[in-house]
């Protein structure tokens, strides 16, 4: 296992992280706890050193499987991350009821990395209001959190608003070579580390999706490389190229992937990819793009809907599943993470959002497709 240092070298943490949002679960879609403590014994045992959770993951049952774990090694040994659910954080109160909540999932006195979970931009406005600096400074001063940071799910102006706004230690950001520009992006990750903040990368397989099916126009490009990768492993490297990322997380499901990862982590070093290979990804990259459906860049200009459609997340999903070919999967996606309120079959035709999309996109239009295709 390899380790990257953070927090002005204090911290030595594996550059493979395992996040414990997707461990195995049966028909019931419960936990299979056996199983999962088997995935975590491995990577500890094989030199991981950094677990990932938060409130919401698996119902709620995420940061009780992790406690019941630390009880099986020394805490000392590791690094523990979770997240306070800021969507549900309405007040000063709640900061700290719900951090000690989970010292008591956890089964410990303190956690390493704490995170505000999945910020943006109006969320933190509304946070810092509710009294959250003030939360910060004290859960830090008790000893209750090491390290305070945020996990960011909005554009690049929102985040480099909140890295100004605080004097953060790390962030934790979507990153893969397929979403280069998408929320944080790049310019996020390389705003981040000149501030000295420490980076952690999630979704680097973006949900699995570049380490499944491989269209055959990308798999022609990839023949091109001198490298007999497989698809985790290649956009594993990519992440782990940037010296700046200290962690990568991977939501692994199965003991396998946690033993192939744990492989690829012991040589994947940064800089090591070369000019021409980096080409490749960005051919594979054009790949992806030219089988999206929608023109839609997420871009977000469309909002507000007046009936709370979900315009660039409902268009986001619907290309994805083109670009993927994974109906199943996305269909999931789609039914899962966006409200019923909020679906695309709430589009009244108004007509309120064509004016405003830079892509000039027949929106309702395509929301009707959207409507169609997942409908059961």
């Amino acid at each position: 296992m390899q380790y990257r240092k953070m927090n002005g070298g204090k911290d030595k943490l594996s550059v493979l992280g395992f996040g414990l949002m997707r461990l195995p679960m049966d028909k019931d879609h419960k936990i299979i706890e056996d199983k999962a403590m088997e995935m975590l014994k491995t990577a500890y045992v094989n030199g991981v050193n950094y677990f990932d959770s938060a409130w919401p993951y698996h119902g709620g049952e995420s940061e009780p499987i992790l406690g019941r774990f630390l009880k099986t090694i020394e805490r000392k040994k590791v690094f523990i991350a979770t997240k306070l659910p800021t969507w549900l954080t309405k007040t000063r109160q709640d900061m700290d009821e719900y951090l000690d909540k989970q010292l008591d999932r956890l089964g410990t006195s303190y956690i390493d990395y704490y995170l505000l979970h999945a910020l943006n931009g109006k969320r933190w406005k509304e946070l810092k209001k509710a009294g959250i600096i003030d939360f910060m400074e004290q859960a830090k001063a008790s000893g209750k959190i090491r390290h305070i940071g945020f996990s960011f799910h909005d554009k690049y102006p929102a985040f480099k608003s909140i890295v100004d706004n605080y004097n953060w230690e790390f962030c934790q950001i979507q990153h893969n070579y397929f979403d280069i520009r998408r929320e944080a992006g790049i310019r996020g990750l390389q705003y981040a580390a000149s501030k000295g903040m420490g980076i952690i990368i999630m979704e680097p397989l973006l949900g699995g999706k570049l380490a499944g099916n491989v269209p055959a126009e990308a798999e022609k490009v990839w023949r091109k490389s001198k490298y007999n990768w497989t698809p985790a492993e290649r956009a594993f490297r990519f992440v782990w190229n940037y010296p700046q990322v200290q962690v990568v997380l991977s939501g692994m499901s199965t003991l396998e992937q946690v033993k192939e990862n744990l492989k690829i982590a012991t040589t994947a070093t940064a800089n090591s990819i070369s000019a021409d290979e980096m080409k490749l990804y960005a051919k594979v990259r054009k790949v992806y793009l030219s089988k999206m459906v929608v023109r839609c860049t997420g871009c977000g200009y469309c909002l507000p809907c007046p009936y709370k459609v979900a315009i660039p997340f409902a268009l986001g999903i619907y290309n994805d599943v083109h670009i993927f070919s994974n109906k199943q999967r996305h269909k999931w996606e789609y039914d899962f993470f966006i409200p019923a309120d909020n679906k695309a079959d709430k589009c009244t035709k108004c007509g309120a959002c064509i004016p405003k999309c830079p892509q000039k996109i027949d929106i309702p239009a395509e929301l009707e497709r959207v409507v169609d295709y997942f409908k059961d």
